[in-house]
């Protein structure tokens, strides 16, 4: 991984500031939306319109950066994500539930394009480190997976309304990003995108790849396990099972530490076992994950539950990333990254805005179990890919 050059370190360490948003809501949105909501089923809307955000950003993003190039649209990110951060702290202040939502789904468009840092990275190395480079700049997420609960906990009471603080102190994390982006180079491959614009094939014509929807099935699978009962966790620990706000902190960084830690070496079990065993893997630790939350609602089936799903999504997600270029060419990188990401974040979008509701209406157990069928659609995904090639082969 040291050898993979200097925008990869760069990417990874923006990554890290930029991806605070994500604990930091997770962690405290539900809590602050059972506080300021209207009605409790929407107690966990601010987490989802995080994701809303994110699906409503992609398109509108890679647009962006196709005219005007990665690096400008990644610096004035910075600011914009700030600027979300100061709106949500005035709307908590103010006591406003829709505004606080708002500003969420704004923070949310900024992640969007935090996630074009893996791509950015990928294009800045030898196809075959593609993986570690993705994989490198997800590690990010490891230290906003500690930085942003902490950051949530040490502003909580900085004001008379709780959490004020909270994305006072966010809004600076997002702004320490801004000298890392300024010193980023944007790769050559970039620089020359113009060149190759005509050979690019219409996007209905690479929609016909079964690899394309084997790749853009497991990260949108992964990410919407994952978001459908991350999303629910805080609410069912601390306001329907009454965990302290400690205990639920711990579970919620433990999970998002489970979902980069495992990049220290995803890209490397990629690079020698192949990209479909990872992936394959990635969906067996999802079904242990699904039976350990379904067995009871201690702290530490939580925990387990919860640090799993971490795991799977990091295989799932890499896995789909690493998989991804195989499906276009140079030329049509944006037009592919877009819609892979508007797919991906779009299914999280409904999976977190059903959350809220299926955890008040049903309960826990069903919300696990409701789970299980996404995992079968990105099965027979892989089953018609491995059919097309033997296909192919014939």
């Amino acid at each position: 991984m040291f050898q993979l050059g200097r925008n990869v370190w760069l990417l990874m360490l923006a990554s890290a500031l930029g991806m605070t948003v994500a604990p930091i809501v997770v962690f405290i949105g539900g809590i602050v939306g059972a506080n300021l909501a209207p009605d409790p089923r929407l107690s966990t809307l601010p987490v989802a319109a995080l994701v809303i955000g994110t699906a409503l950003a992609v398109l509108p993003v890679s647009r962006a950066m196709q005219r005007f190039g990665r690096k400008p649209v990644f610096i004035a990110n910075t600011v914009f994500a700030a600027f979300a951060a100061c709106l949500a702290a005035n709307s908590i202040e103010v006591s406003s539930f829709w505004g606080f939502v708002a500003s969420v789904v704004m923070l949310g468009a900024s992640l969007a394009v935090v996630q074009q840092y893996r791509f950015a990275a990928m294009e800045s190395v030898a196809n075959a480190q593609m993986p570690k480079a993705a994989s490198l700049v997800l590690l990010g997420g490891l230290l906003a997976a500690f930085v942003g609960p902490e950051l949530a906990h040490l502003g909580a009471t900085w004001f008379e309304q709780k959490f004020v603080g909270s994305f006072f102190l966010l809004a600076g994390a997002c702004l320490l990003a801004l000298p890392v982006l300024l010193v980023y180079r944007p790769s050559i491959c970039e620089q020359s995108e113009q060149n190759s614009e005509t050979q690019a094939r219409p996007l209905k014509k690479l929609l016909q790849q079964p690899v394309l929807w084997v790749a853009v099935l497991s990260g949108s699978v992964g990410y919407a396990i994952m978001s459908y009962i991350m999303t629910a966790t805080p609410v069912s620990m601390h306001v329907m099972q009454s965990f302290s706000l400690s205990d639920t902190k711990w579970v919620i960084q433990s999970h998002i530490a489970a979902m980069f830690l495992p990049s220290f070496f995803s890209g490397v079990l990629i690079a020698r076992y192949g990209i479909l065993k990872v992936m394959l893997s990635g969906v067996g630790v999802y079904v242990v994950c699904l039976c350990a939350a379904y067995a009871g609602q201690s702290l530490m089936h939580y925990w387990l539950g919860l640090v799993l799903l971490g795991v799977g999504w990091n295989f799932l997600f890499v896995s789909g990333t690493a998989l991804l270029p195989q499906s276009y060419r140079q030329s049509e990188r944006f037009s592919v990254q877009g819609f892979n990401d508007f797919v991906v974040f779009g299914l999280q979008a409904l999976a977190s805005l059903s959350s809220g509701y299926v955890i008040y209406r049903f309960g826990w157990e069903w919300l696990v179990v409701l789970a299980a069928p996404l995992l079968l659609v990105l099965l027979y995904s892989v089953w018609a890919w491995r059919r097309s090639q033997r296909a192919t082969l014939v």
